[in-house]
């Protein structure tokens, strides 16, 4: 197996558990999956430049890609709902902040 598909193999496995992760809700170790996987990446990046061109390899990286891709929009349809709410959350405590400011009230 080329350094660069097992590069690929190592992002896919990490992409899977990302999705449970976000499945389950658990964020932090969402966050920290995404670390990995960002430092995978660059070390892709790094040695893309030499690229296998054995077509198995080739078919096998697309298809990595592909899944990892699928594991994205999985995790995307689980975080975004999170991060609307998170967003709704701060976006109301910064309007009461703000009435509170504007009404010169304090919390004591």
């Amino acid at each position: 197996m080329d350094a660069t598909l097992s590069l690929y193999e190592s992002m896919s496995q990490i992409s899977e558990a990302m999705c449970q992760a976000a499945q389950s809700n658990d964020w932090d170790h969402l966050c920290e999956l995404e670390r990995e996987v960002s430092k995978l990446r660059e070390r892709l990046q790094q040695t893309s430049a030499a690229l296998s061109q054995d077509e198995d390899s080739r078919q096998q990286k697309i298809r990595l890609i592909r899944k990892i891709l699928a594991d994205d929009r999985e995790i995307r349809s689980h975080a975004e709902p999170w991060m609307d709410e998170v967003r709704t959350l701060l976006a109301g405590g910064a309007r009461q902040r703000a009435l509170n400011n504007a009404y010169g009230v304090s919390r004591s």
